[in-house]
């Protein structure tokens, strides 16, 4: 039986990364992004069942328009992929970024508790079901010159944990994936040097293996695994001594 499978950001990264692996696997994917007409030309290179819905994460109601149009046709999905973020360089002293902190924080966080709340009561009803959450190694301690995103992604790693112990009685797992860097357009605007530049196609084999393996937290690629142990462990004074000079991503309009 094919997998059904639902996908957040989908167009572009990890997540059009995704729906190509799957695609080849003959899933039945539900593929969510916001711009209508790139999600009309992925459908028109895909081989299996598909359904694309022009969707905001940060909007609640467009999310449950979705998840139910989805339900309607295919019955509940056994995944459920929440890949949908945007990344900006931030500073809160600077009152012209506070609306694009805002915009971090609603689509990297709220957006992921938009995608996955329509589909819990349909998987505790059937007694299974998968949720994956995209974080990141950014998420592990804050950078500077990036509070909104790592808090983000910190926020969104604590949220899926609450969420694994939630449901773990209900028969319902719950993955964090952390990537490192990702060859996608979000890194695409770093102008610095990024150890271990792994592919999107490359990174989203690895996430559908931890998926299939129902694997509770991963990083990739795995030599960042190593890194973010680390950066984990690192007493206070040593990681402000270290994050002083770490290179800082581009402020960029949302």
């Amino acid at each position: 039986m094919a997998l059904k499978i639902i996908i957040t950001g989908a167009t572009s990264g990890i997540g059009l990364a995704l729906v190509k692996q799957y695609d080849k696997q003959g899933a039945i994917i539900g593929i969510l992004a916001r711009r209508r007409d790139k999600l009309i030309e992925l459908q028109k290179t895909l081989s299996c069942k598909s359904l694309i819905f022009s969707v905001n994460v940060t909007d609640l109601e467009q999310c449950r328009w979705a998840a139910e149009e989805f339900m309607a046709l295919y019955g509940a999905p056994d995944i459920v992929i929440a890949n949908a973020g945007v990344s900006s360089g931030t500073l809160t002293e600077n009152f012209s970024d506070l609306e694009t902190i805002k915009k971090i924080i609603d689509t990297n966080l709220i957006g992921v508790m938009h995608t996955f709340y329509p589909f819990i009561q349909p998987f505790k009803k059937r007694g299974s079901g998968h949720f994956v959450g995209i974080s990141s190694v950014a998420g592990i301690r804050g950078l500077p010159g990036a509070g909104a995103y790592s808090s983000s992604k910190a926020a969104l790693t604590n949220y899926l944990e609450s969420l694994r112990i939630e449901l773990s009685n209900a028969n319902i797992d719950v993955t964090t994936i952390a990537p490192g860097y990702i060859v996608t357009p979000m890194t695409d605007a770093n102008n610095f040097s990024m150890p271990f530049l792994m592919p999107a196609e490359n990174a989203a084999r690895s996430i559908i293996k931890a998926i299939k393996n129902k694997r509770k937290y991963v990083i990739v690629p795995w030599q960042m695994n190593f890194i973010g142990r680390i950066m984990h462990l690192l007493p206070i004074s040593i990681w402000d001594w270290i994050a002083k000079k770490a290179p800082r991503k581009k402020n960029i309009t949302l």
